[in-house]
């Protein structure tokens, strides 16, 4: 008797591998468990790397940043129930930033399902307020097409986090080839980018033309979109000065002369015409109360949700920056005066006031006080800085400090968590960041609270080897939150929960197979800077920090007022 062949078959494991590699997926980040590993499985067939880190907290904040470094949806995939409960925080913190991912979660088996089996939580419920999708997957035929299905989500208008739950039995199963719909890279979603409505993208021409005093906002959405080259185009030829925030940082160099950065108070009470392209007016616009009440605001961006959100605007545009902007551009071309010739005194009136706001503080940048000023350190850490360096600010106070010193030479060189503030995202984004572009010099500042909770994946890069060149400043304090306690209940309040052990950074560097040095003197930072990039290893710099100096960004938080 014979038996007729078999049906060709696939494991729900390697159905998830082929849906990743359509998407054009080449790394996971995960931290293993006894739910997930078929799909560890298929990601070798696929060619997929297999990226192990010591928490799942950092598997999901790198696959955010390698989102937000590759311009294609990062992808984590932790086990159950605490697992992915580790995930949360890495989930939420994509979800504000805007930064497409996917996390995969494993789950009991569908056989098991209200029995209390190993690690079972409601995941979905949970995710579901922090992602813009969040499903479980019921059959094994079905499993490529859910992830799909997700990354669908993930990419539709402003990107962010897609959640996928998969039971251990239905992973662990295997389907003939012949049930299981396995999408076709590029043939599955559809591009959702949009000019917006073209009258209104006339309408903005007209008002940027005819404007006096004009400005600009650049936003993350200006890198998420990759439209660099569209905002410089429409800088420059209509002379419009620029500012520039979150991921936007970048976008014009330092030097170039509609570069603008100190200025931005000034500028937003003195336009007659501002847009804002990519951001919000959440907290860190002042929830849009920044903006002069006499100006024509106009505001971009993929979300139409965000569109006059906290602030009415006069015109507002939902669509893609690069195409947007370009299109304006085009719009106002071909006019015999665009008005740029007229701005150059508005410019000139700028300069002025960034001149005068650097002039205040260069005592402070120059500084030889020890304990060392945070205006010293990265003022160095700034000079420093290459074309190459992809710069990554992970803390509250002494980030705050670099936001108003620290300028990226090249676009998308920026990373900072975003409006969710989350601290520990620096050696998740180190970790990314040097994988997606190991031809990158990668300088990450820490606080020395803000290392601590995801510091032991310093280990996962000695591990892989990705050298880069990390700063502690270490001020033994959580200083951001130190400076609200001492405001509301005086200084004999101040201490009260904020405060650490004097931790030698450049030890714990060294103890995991990196470089380490400690800095007291401000003459020594750039020659320890230095060296660590010579080393070749991932480096800790200790640079102990005044820790009674705040941030003009933490003095005037409103949470403190």
């Amino acid at each position: 008797m014979t038996s007729s062949a078999e049906p060709e078959s696939i494991s729900g494991g390697h159905l998830v591998a082929k849906a990743l590699k359509a998407e054009g997926v080449d790394t996971i980040f995960t931290l293993c468990g006894g739910h997930i590993i078929d799909i560890y499985d298929g990601c070798v067939d696929e060619g997929i790397a297999v990226v192990d880190v010591r928490h799942e907290q950092v598997a999901a904040h790198a696959a955010d940043g390698y989102a937000r470094i590759t311009g294609k949806p990062g992808c984590a995939v932790v086990t159950a129930g605490p697992g992915t409960t580790d995930a949360v925080t890495g989930v939420a913190n994509a979800f504000r930033a805007e930064s497409p991912m996917l996390l995969i979660g494993g789950q009991g088996a569908l056989s098991q399902h209200k029995m209390g089996s190993l690690q079972d939580l409601p995941h979905v419920d949970m995710m579901t307020p922090i992602t813009k999708f969040a499903a479980n997957v019921q059959h094994t035929a079905r499993i490529a097409d859910m992830v799909s299905m997700a990354f669908r989500e993930a990419n539709a208008g402003a990107p962010g986090p897609s959640f996928l739950e998969i039971p251990r039995d239905v992973l662990d199963a295997r389907v003939p080839v012949s049930q299981a719909r396995i999408p076709q890279a590029g043939h599955y979603r559809a591009s959702t980018r949009s000019v917006g409505d073209p009258a209104d993208v006339e309408k903005l021409a007209d008002l940027l033309v005819h404007a006096k005093k004009p400005a600009i906002l650049l936003g993350s959405q200006v890198w998420t979109t990759r439209a660099t080259d569209s905002a410089i185009e429409l800088v420059r030829t209509l002379n419009i000065p620029a500012y520039m925030n979150g991921a936007g940082r970048g976008t014009l160099p330092p030097g170039d002369p509609h570069h603008f950065q100190l200025s931005r108070r000034y500028a937003f009470d003195n336009a007659d015409v501002i847009v804002i392209v990519g951001t919000p007016f959440d907290f860190r616009m002042g929830y849009g109360r920044r903006l002069s009440a006499n100006a024509t605001v106009v505001q971009i961006d993929l979300d139409y949700r965000t569109v006059g959100k906290n602030r009415d605007v006069d015109l507002g545009i939902v669509g893609d920056a690069d195409l947007v902007l370009s299109s304006v551009t085009q719009a106002a071309s071909g006019r015999e005066d665009n008005g740029a010739m007229g701005r150059k005194v508005w410019l000139e009136e700028l300069q002025a006031v960034e001149e005068k706001a650097r002039q205040k503080r260069s005592e402070h940048l120059r500084s030889d006080d020890m304990p060392i000023h945070p205006y010293r350190l990265v003022s160095e850490i700034n000079d420093f800085l290459t074309e190459d360096s992809i710069y990554i600010g992970d803390g509250g106070d002494v980030v705050t400090f670099s936001g108003q010193v620290v300028q990226p030479k090249s676009p998308g060189h920026w990373m900072d968590p975003g409006p969710l503030g989350t601290l520990g995202v620096g050696i998740p984004f180190v970790l990314a960041a040097k994988l997606a572009r190991p031809d990158k010099e990668v300088v990450a500042l820490f606080g020395d609270g803000a290392f601590s909770l995801t510091g032991w994946d310093f280990e996962t890069l000695v591990r892989y080897n990705l050298p880069f060149v990390g700063i502690v400043g270490n001020n033994s304090s959580m200083n951001q939150i130190r400076y609200g306690q001492a405001a509301k209940y005086g200084l004999e309040r101040e201490r009260v929960g904020n405060t650490l052990g004097d931790v030698k950074y450049d030890q714990f560097a060294k103890m995991l197979g990196g470089y380490g040095e400690e800095v007291r003197d401000p003459k020594d930072i750039g020659p320890a800077l230095q060296r660590a990039r010579e080393s070749g290893k991932p480096s800790l710099i200790n640079v102990w920090i005044d820790p009674d100096v705040y941030a003009p960004g933490t003095m005037n938080q409103t949470m403190y007022k």
